[in-house]
């Protein structure tokens, strides 16, 4: 994507990419004036006048690393992470330069990623929060079972998540729960919310509402978080293979952190007139 000159100030390239169906506009901001507010990031998201995503994603230049991630959701806001979306970007610049490995920095911290062969991306999310002034939440509480109906457990990856295990993920209401619990007074940042349900050995269905988002059909930082409740719970072992609505991720929680695999899409470049 080619960098603004003075005669294309009024446009703003962008990049439509998705993880799963989990869909973002990327913006490069290297090298140019920086673009992105609140206000254009709620335009930019209008499914209907705009483009339409889940998160929009700059890139900035980084002394720290490769390429720094700033992240916006479809409401305005700003997310320390998107799992999803680091996976695309880092598959375009390895696309871009060559290179089988990088480092990106974000709000989370610096984030290792790598081909992993076979078309598939995997980035190392960083270790999960698991106390409850990391992740963050009111008071304090035990983070595996919340005090809130059905005993949640609560993980930070860089943003608050509420893992909720169910017998059926498939007959929740998600809009409905999602919404509420998104809101809960014992999450001040507001939560991600994640249905699973065990579909067999170290394998889960999960369905995904994103705290200024709504329901949708993937999320990245939000398959980390219930891999890691899972395995603290003795659900699943450190190994999870997620079925979402999009598709298939597989996490993996080391020593090094928490590790996620799964594939990644281009779709098309355009501009916004400014």
């Amino acid at each position: 994507m080619a960098a603004m000159t003075a005669k294309t100030q009024s446009y703003l390239p962008f990049m439509k990419m998705h993880g799963l169906g989990n869909d973002f506009v990327v913006v490069d901001e290297r090298g140019i004036t920086p673009q992105i507010d609140a206000t254009l990031a709620i335009a930019i998201a209008d499914r209907h006048r705009g483009v339409g995503f889940d998160q929009l994603a700059v890139l900035s230049n980084s002394p720290d690393s490769d390429v720094h991630l700033t992240f916006w959701n479809s409401d305005g806001s700003t997310a320390g992470a998107c799992g999803n979306a680091t996976r695309c970007i880092a598959r375009f610049l390895m696309d871009e330069t060559g290179r089988d490995s990088l480092t990106l920095t974000t709000d989370r911290g610096t984030l290792y990623a790598k081909d992993a062969g076979n078309g598939l991306t995997s980035v190392n999310m960083g270790q999960p929060q698991l106390n409850w002034d990391e992740v963050p939440l009111a008071r304090d509480v035990d983070t595996l079972r919340l005090p809130i109906d059905g005993e949640p457990t609560a993980t930070g990856m860089g943003n608050p998540h509420c893992t909720f295990f169910v017998d059926d993920a498939e007959a929740i209401d998600l809009a409905a729960r999602g919404a509420e619990i998104e809101h809960h007074p014992l999450y001040p940042e507001r939560t991600n919310v994640q249905f699973a349900s065990l579909s067999g050995p170290d394998h889960l269905r999960m369905r995904v509402w994103e705290r200024g988002v709504g329901v949708t059909l993937a999320s990245g930082s939000s398959s980390c978080a219930t891999a890691v409740a899972a395995a603290r719970r003795g659900i699943t072992g450190r190994s999870v293979r997620i079925d979402l609505d999009g598709g298939i991720l597989n996490i993996e929680w080391r020593d090094d952190g928490v590790w996620m695999t799964g594939p990644t899409a281009h779709v098309f470049d355009g501009q916004w007139r400014l």
